[in-house]
């Protein structure tokens, strides 16, 4: 079956359906969650699904991009009530589920990596008798293997946590810096060249994944590290790295607000600065507690 015109916007709309209601089962039975708080879990994966498919969307329209990108992040939320056992009000329970996922995000990287590489050479070999198989590749064999493979990593996390916790802080100390000298080098260089941010979707989203990295680094770091350790360099580091951000983050703020001023409200404009806006929000938050610990007025940056 080829996905094409309306058969096509269908499957990506309900692409984080395939596989994360099955996570949400998976760690609801794992952690023995009551069956009141199971119909809890599977009334928001029900409305999403229902939205999803019966929304009137318009072919092509920003309403329908805009639900595939956001849809896995509402599910994810799902994901990780299930995952924390109905902990989630918990500052451990949430930060458990912090290094959960940026346990999952190594391991759904490196199949990803090995998947592509395997995927390649199985082309190739075909390609070698004459037959190409290029579509195959791209209508099955990738799809069904991007959700594989967040189940799989979704496991691995849990079956080898005493691996990964190894990895990953070692990861965020690599990265932090790196990330760090980025932010500064791109403000240096707007203010060099007194260039602004061009408001387009394809580079808000880039924005906005940044900044999610950057935060997702500094929650990261704060749950692998010992919290009743006094703060060092690279706790210096990292309120750096989130100050840098904001700052990132008001200027996309700032050019926004310049473009709905100008041109009026569209669903990419709202959705735009509702992200940022909540990103403001938590960057702000976590450089006041960063700037707490290290000045001792609080003895740890949670």
């Amino acid at each position: 079956m080829r996905l094409l015109g309306d058969g096509q916007q269908v499957y990506t709309r309900n692409l984080s359906l395939f596989v994360l209601p099955l996570l949400t089962a998976y760690f609801a039975w794992k952690r023995r969650v009551p069956l009141v708080m199971c119909w809890q879990l599977v009334l928001p994966l029900a409305a999403a699904a229902v939205f999803a498919n019966v929304f009137p969307f318009v072919p092509g329209g920003h309403t329908e991009t805009l639900t595939a990108l956001h849809l896995p992040i509402a599910l994810w939320l799902a994901v990780g009530l299930a995952y924390v056992g109905g902990h989630w009000r918990t500052s451990s329970g949430r930060m458990h589920f912090v290094r959960f996922s940026g346990e999952m995000f190594i391991y759904y990287v490196l199949i990803a990596l090995g998947g592509g590489v395997l995927t390649f050479f199985i082309v190739q070999m075909f390609a070698l008798i004459g037959l190409d198989v290029r579509w195959a590749a791209q209508l099955w064999v990738l799809p069904c293997g991007a959700m594989g493979a967040l189940v799989v990593a979704a496991w691995l996390v849990e079956a080898k946590q005493s691996v990964i916790e190894n990895m990953a802080p070692v990861l965020t100390r690599l990265f932090t810096p790196l990330f760090t000298a980025a932010l500064l080098a791109f403000l240096a260089t707007m203010a060099w060249t007194g260039g602004g941010i061009d408001v387009t979707r394809e580079v808000l989203i880039g924005f906005d994944l940044l900044l999610v990295v950057v935060l997702g680094l500094l929650l990261y770091a704060v749950s692998a590290r010992d919290l009743q350790a006094p703060p060092d360099a690279f706790d210096a580091l990292q309120l750096l790295l989130v100050v840098s951000a904001l700052v990132v983050d008001t200027v996309a703020l700032f050019a926004i607000t310049a473009r709905i001023s100008e041109f009026g409200f569209s669903p990419n404009k709202v959705a735009a600065l509702g992200e940022n806006l909540i990103l403001f929000v938590n960057l702000s938050w976590s450089a006041w507690l960063y700037a707490r610990f290290l000045s001792g007025a609080a003895r740890s940056p949670l």
